[in-house]
């Protein structure tokens, strides 16, 4: 007998081993550096998220978390380069609502969505705000719109690139207004904010996280906000509904995704901890106030709820309206 059960010794061993083996994990990580990757310049909204989020986990889990860069693509180009890194919970990206609208938008992505990324967390959402600068004759969206319906292709609009959900949302308006702008698209929030405060362009529309601080500075004047109720971030700004287009809401968001394959408890793990920094009042203060954000803080598997509700909703308008990339 005791023959037999020193037989079965490595196989019990093993066993306890798979079964300890992932909780042990979890608790040792971070040992060594972590990288998130921004996949848009800095001066948008992904960035800020990215770096603070970034400080607040150096400090708690006693690793570095380091920001990296790699914008371009409308961010598939930063999201690709996590899909195809290794899966062991050292490189992360944050997402923005471009993340559902590149698959159908982009022809030679060299990643899936939904099988190469394993999702961590919905940061959380916010309604868009089209802007102009105070200089420009718009006081009003219907001042905008008229000015469009008198003078066809003459009024222009910046987003952050073609197909974007700000380009996108403005598709829809365009059509339920029967009016028509120029659209003028950038490579990110930053660069658009940029030539809405020079002039350049006639307008601009990104996530109130962008927007909010040069509205309330006066250094650009709202037109509308596109969520169903009123932003906490600026609400003396009547939102597309209030203004005759009915029902209408489109929300910019903020996501982690890792590449697919993570250990789940590390997934689990950096969800927890970024919940507590999303809970914590500073930060919670930073986000609604500031920028404007409705936080979800949401598990993973909403994550990829959303994820796959915002592909289906988007794709539909890209291919009805023929959007191409930049």
């Amino acid at each position: 007998m005791i023959a037999n059960l020193l037989r079965g010794l490595p196989l019990l061993l093993a066993m306890l081993g798979a079964t300890f083996a992932p909780a042990t994990l979890a608790q040792a990580w971070p040992t060594k550096a972590v990288t998130f990757v921004s996949p848009f310049p800095p001066g948008g909204s992904v960035d800020p998220i990215a770096r603070l989020i970034a400080a607040k986990l150096t400090d708690a889990l006693g690793q570095q978390f380091i920001v990296e860069n790699r914008v371009g693509a409308s961010g598939s180009i930063g999201t690709g380069y996590v899909a195809k890194a290794t899966p062991d919970g050292y490189t992360f990206v944050f997402v923005f609502d471009t993340h559902a609208v590149n698959p159908s938008l982009l022809p030679k992505m060299t990643f899936d969505t939904l099988k190469d990324l394993a999702p961590v967390m919905l940061i959380g959402t916010a309604p868009m705000a089209l802007a102009t600068a105070p200089g420009k004759p718009y006081k009003t969206f219907a001042d905008f719109v008229a000015a469009a319906k008198a003078k066809p292709d003459t009024v222009s609009y910046g987003s952050i690139g073609s197909g974007s959900l700000g380009h996108l949302t403005m598709m829809l308006v365009q059509e339920a207004g029967n009016f028509k702008v120029i659209h003028i698209p950038y490579k990110g929030g930053g660069p658009m904010v940029t030539d809405v405060l020079g002039g350049q362009i006639d307008s601009g529309i990104g996530s109130v996280a962008v927007m909010s601080a040069h509205i309330k500075s006066g250094k650009m004047r709202p037109l509308a906000v596109t969520g169903e109720t009123r932003s906490a971030a600026m609400p003396e700004v009547p939102t597309l509904a209030e203004q005759g287009y009915k029902g209408f809401s489109a929300l910019a968001w903020w996501g982690i995704f890792a590449p697919a394959g993570t250990p789940q408890p590390i997934i689990d793990k950096l969800n927890a901890e970024v919940a507590k920094i999303l809970r914590s009042p500073d930060t919670n203060k930073q986000l609604t106030e500031t920028m404007g954000m409705d936080i979800k803080a949401s598990s993973p598997a909403a994550l990829q709820t959303w994820t796959e509700s915002e592909l289906q909703r988007w794709a539909k308008v890209i291919k009805e309206n023929n959007i191409r990339p930049d």
